[in-house]
């Protein structure tokens, strides 16, 4: 009868059976962490882009780039865009956040987008540099959205379809 109970009594390789069922979490906590915090990173980082952007954008002449109600003249966009994509007004830098073909990818259908839009706001409401303005307040709104590049897609393990945005609201001061 004592020989039946002998094999549950046996501890070598307990450890190895243990590390086994562990494995799979403990993985799965390293990618998670890992994932998240690149996630976090490329937030971040558009976030600062379009912040660029938008204090870039409400230092621009206000009568030749803005008028109210909510028209952004076209060249200002693109030069806003520009500062967002590669730091430079005229596009020709390198120095953006992102490389050049992150902004090619698509999120949902739709290549990376930058918008310049702008509201006007009753200089009423304010005081200071803004009751000199004639008419009311133009407001910058920079607005970005891009794919999300995934730690696991680089891997070949998953392609989320996940698009991170920021945008920034900054009332025109002009330069």
């Amino acid at each position: 009868m004592m020989g039946r109970f002998k094999l549950i009594r046996q501890t070598k390789g307990a450890a190895a059976a243990e590390l086994a069922l562990v494995t799979p979490l403990l993985l799965t906590l390293l990618f998670g962490g890992v994932e998240l915090g690149n996630y976090f990173r490329d937030e971040h980082a558009l976030v600062k882009q379009v912040r660029d952007g938008a204090r870039y954008a409400s230092r621009m002449p206000l009568e030749d780039n803005y008028t109210c109600p909510g028209t952004v003249d076209p060249a200002a966009q693109t030069a806003v865009a520009n500062v967002i994509k590669t730091s430079t007004v005229d596009g020709t830098g390198t120095d953006g956040r992102f490389d050049s073909n992150y902004w090619t990818r698509t999120c949902s259908g739709t290549p990376g987008t930058v918008t310049v839009t702008i509201r006007c706001v009753d200089k009423a409401d304010y005081s200071g540099i803004y009751s000199e303005l004639a008419g009311d307040i133009p407001v910058v709104k920079v607005s970005a959205a891009l794919k999300y590049r995934s730690v696991l897609d680089r891997l070949g393990i998953a392609d989320p379809d996940l698009c991170i945005k920021a945008e920034s609201e900054i009332p025109a001061v002009g330069s």
